[in-house]
């Protein structure tokens, strides 16, 4: 059943996060991130609005600031009797900033898994930032066949960068290693720059970064720093399709911070390094995004004329299936179904 249920519902992931990359690509380089924000959200409610699932949202966002957003315990689907349960993740608009100045590196983006009841498979973790280390499917392997059993996390980036260069054929110097630049980052950088690797910064949408590594052509080999826990439980998704991995604790800027945000978890649970089979544990896993800008995980949306060609990737865990999708879609025919008044809109 499982199965079956994964088949029958990808496409539909794939149908809202292009209607959301669609309804959005109107804002780039407006100023105006709440509207991008809120025209993803009605579209891909949309979406859902016709689609015989009982899907849970577990990891929302717009919590975080404030803006318009999809959020925990929103429902999906036409929640019919004998429907199967989903657990959902998504990100309307990783990016919103990026997309807001015109610059690179959105994407809407979703996950799923079938649950014997909602909210039974994935991980919620209640803080707003986690500690992240991101890798690809050699260093996994690596890591198994070396029976390395301390978390990165815990030990100084410069050796894991050694590591990683050990397990990849490289140098040290040769490295590239991706971070997201905030303040709360900087000893990340200091300690890459003090190894000799190559660094790449970011400035938002953290999740293209930290799948990076996992893809064979993007060209890094690690993601590093403190960014957003609803991503990171998003990438988690993703790395479980292309064998690559995580490590992820939840992060607090203080002992208030940690106080207000630990959601009754005891200090033993708010240290614990999650891996991706931790936050979405079983084989029953969908990811997909499209681009909405260029990023190093997809194109962006490309408008000629009245034609709008989207790009975007489908993964499933349990085959460890990869679909990259270009499509076109004819503007003088093309419609998107909104939530907001439940009605068909041209774009």
């Amino acid at each position: 059943m499982f199965q079956d249920a994964e088949r029958n519902i990808e496409f539909e992931f794939i149908r809202a996060t292009e209607n959301a990359a669609l309804s959005s690509m109107r804002w780039i380089g407006r100023g105006d991130k709440e509207s991008a924000d809120a025209a993803a959200c009605d579209a891909i409610y949309g979406v859902f609005d016709l689609v015989d699932i009982r899907g849970e949202v577990q990891i929302g966002e717009g919590i975080k600031d404030n803006a318009p957003g999809i959020f925990l315990g929103d429902k999906l689907g036409m929640w019919r009797d004998g429907s199967p349960y989903f657990d959902i993740a998504l990100d309307p608009i990783d990016g919103t900033t990026n997309i807001s100045k015109g610059m690179d590196n959105s994407i809407s983006v979703m996950a799923a898994a079938v649950a014997p009841t909602p909210g039974g498979v994935m991980k919620n973790l209640p803080s707003y930032y986690s500690h992240k280390l991101a890798y690809g499917p050699a260093v996994a392997k690596a890591i198994k066949k070396f029976h390395v059993s301390s978390n990165w996390i815990d030990q100084s980036l410069p050796e894991t960068i050694e590591f990683v260069a050990r397990a990849l054929g490289k140098r040290p110097g040769e490295v590239v290693v991706q971070i997201l630049e905030r303040p709360r980052n900087q000893t990340f950088v200091d300690q890459v720059r003090a190894v000799g690797a190559n660094l790449r910064m970011i400035a938002d949408g953290d999740i293209t970064a930290a799948v990076a590594p996992s893809l064979p052509d993007s060209g890094v080999d690690l993601y590093v720093g403190i960014g957003g826990t609803p991503e990171g439980i998003l990438t988690a998704t993703a790395l479980k399709a292309l064998g690559g991995d995580i490590q992820l604790r939840m992060w607090f800027k203080d002992a208030d911070d940690r106080a207000a945000q630990r959601s009754g978890m005891s200090d033993e649970e708010l240290m614990r390094v999650y891996y991706a089979d931790d936050i979405v544990p079983g084989d029953s896993a969908l990811f997909c995004a499209t681009g909405i800008t260029n990023s190093p995980l997809l194109p962006g949306v490309k408008m000629i004329g009245k034609t709008a060609i989207t790009h975007s990737i489908l993964m499933r865990a349990r085959s460890q299936t990869v679909r990259y999708i270009r499509a076109v879609h004819n503007l003088e025919h093309k419609t998107v179904h909104l939530r907001s008044d439940q009605a068909d809109h041209s774009l």
